[in-house]
């Protein structure tokens, strides 16, 4: 064979096969380029608990100066046990041996990320709630705050304290 017979060979075959080259071609080049989604942070747990403590604060704050008479209020939560996640496990019993085996269900996401699969949030408890207002001299108003922050807490009305801000 001759180089002519050679060539002719791999234009006929290129001619015949062009579209599933240009097809494997742009498949390899696009799995060359570098990924640009940036990666994020998840943020760790201390920061989801303390990111939902400011909110429920700031949220009481926000409810508490729309009561009549409430003034500027300002709340602080004293936390007994903050927010939990609870992982789904999928648990094994032999009755033969007595063993037990515990294992927490893991989810793979789109970018190939493992993650527990989240059976519940456990909201915090709470310890206590300090309410500073401008009306707090006003024993109806001192009333509905310590109402609206033991609903919204869970709180006992005895770990709720109401103060005149100055």
């Amino acid at each position: 064979m001759d180089m002519t017979a050679i060539g002719a060979k791999i234009v006929e075959f290129i001619k015949k096969y062009r579209y599933v080259i240009l097809v494997l071609v742009i498949g390899i080049g696009l799995m060359a380029l570098p990924d640009r989604e940036e990666t994020q942070q998840e943020p760790t747990t201390a920061t989801v608990v303390s990111n939902s403590q400011t909110d429920q604060a700031e949220a009481l704050t926000q409810i508490l100066s729309q009561i009549r008479g409430a003034g500027k209020v300002k709340v602080l939560l004293t936390v007994a046990a903050g927010e939990r996640t609870v992982y789904q496990t999928d648990q094994d019993t032999s009755t033969g041996s007595g063993s037990v085996r515990c294992e927490t269900v893991i989810v793979t996401n789109a970018d190939r990320a493992q993650q527990g699969l989240v059976q519940q949030i456990v909201a915090p408890e709470y310890r206590g709630a300090i309410v500073v207002c401008q009306g707090a001299d006003d024993p109806n108003v001192r009333l509905a705050i310590v109402e609206a922050v033991a609903n919204a807490t869970g709180l006992g009305t005895n770990r709720i304290s109401v103060l005149k801000m100055k």
